[in-house]
């Protein structure tokens, strides 16, 4: 086995990754010389919608898909050169549930230890807490189990081999909110017994959730930073804007020259203006003139959508 280099403190290292498909006739980059470290310990986020590359990454960090071009490391091991001392020490879990469905909730995490020449008993203490919230249904088949028990399955069947880093996959995608809470729960419990993690995910709101995050679009990495301290990039006064029409309110926003950009967001429109000068007055007078009513204009905080957003116009731009 080739030596890793213990003096190293980060997790993943990602160096110009440039992966390429060919789509019939055309080629497809789905990764653009993304680069960017993870500690050790770290909860790191992949944040981006469907698309964005994020797939492809995490497929090439754990060694099932070859780059193009550029380098990556995980725990000092080179993810082409070393890729079986690599699939020993991560547990990784898809974004499509891929465990044997006719296996019952037992047997497939045996199956999984026995892979890694463990057992549940000897790792069991690592993955109790989630264990035993399923384990009442330890004989059901995989595939009868729902989205959130399917979930909490699937992380069991990562971790049994005690991985040093932990690779998931848009885990939460389909599962509902209360089963989304539960499982950032149990990372931030895993993160605690010192489990480097890289998680995907299209919804903004777990970016909060995360020790840094990557801001991914179009294979590109727009980026990296604290959440709070992406956040505090948003320079431009932000407005939320809500009216009785609100379609025909998007409309008009849209149209109106001094509205740089203008979104949904909840119940309100996020609209950010051109111009500093115009303010919740000038706002609230243009909509009265209009002829809308019940008009609601107030100044908020930008959160990390309204940050990706921008950064994502001027990215295109």
């Amino acid at each position: 086995m080739v030596k890793s280099n213990s003096n190293n403190m980060s997790a993943v290292i990602v160096e110009n990754i440039i992966k390429k498909y060919k789509v019939e006739k055309s080629e497809v980059v789905a990764i653009k010389g993304v680069s960017f470290e993870v500690a050790k310990g770290e909860l790191f986020g992949i944040v981006g919608p469907d698309g964005a590359g994020k797939t492809s990454l995490f497929r090439v960090l754990t060694t099932l898909l070859l780059a193009d071009s550029g380098t990556a490391k995980v725990e000092g091991y080179d993810v082409v050169k070393d890729y079986k001392a690599i699939r020993k020490m991560i547990g990784y879990m898809p974004g499509k549930f891929s465990l044997y469905q006719d296996l019952s909730v037992e047997e497939n995490l045996d199956f999984f230890a026995t892979i890694f020449n463990t057992s549940i008993s000897e790792n069991y203490e690592l993955i109790k807490d989630i264990y035993q919230q399923i384990e009442p249904f330890k004989k059901r088949r995989a595939g009868k189990l729902s989205g959130g028990m399917k979930q909490k399955l699937a992380l069991c069947c990562a971790l049994i081999h005690k991985p040093s880093v932990l690779f998931l996959d848009e885990p939460t995608t389909g599962v509902d909110a209360v089963s989304r809470k539960e499982f950032w729960d149990m990372l931030q419990r895993l993160k605690q017994q010192g489990i480097s993690i890289l998680v995907s995910t299209p919804y903004m709101d777990e970016a909060s959730m995360c020790d840094r995050v990557a801001l991914m679009q179009n294979g590109e990495i727009l980026a990296i930073d604290k959440p709070s301290a992406i956040n505090d990039r948003f320079s431009k006064p932000l407005w939320a804007v809500q009216s009785t029409n609100m379609f025909a309110l998007l409309k008009s926003l849209k149209h109106w020259d001094e509205v740089e950009s203008c979104y949904s967001f909840g119940e309100f429109y996020h609209v950010v203006m051109k111009s500093d000068a115009m303010g919740a007055n000038e706002i609230d007078q243009f909509l009265r003139h209009n002829q809308f009513q019940e008009i609601v204009v107030k100044k908020i905080n930008a959160n990390i959508e309204d940050s990706f957003m921008a950064l994502m116009n001027t990215s295109n731009e």
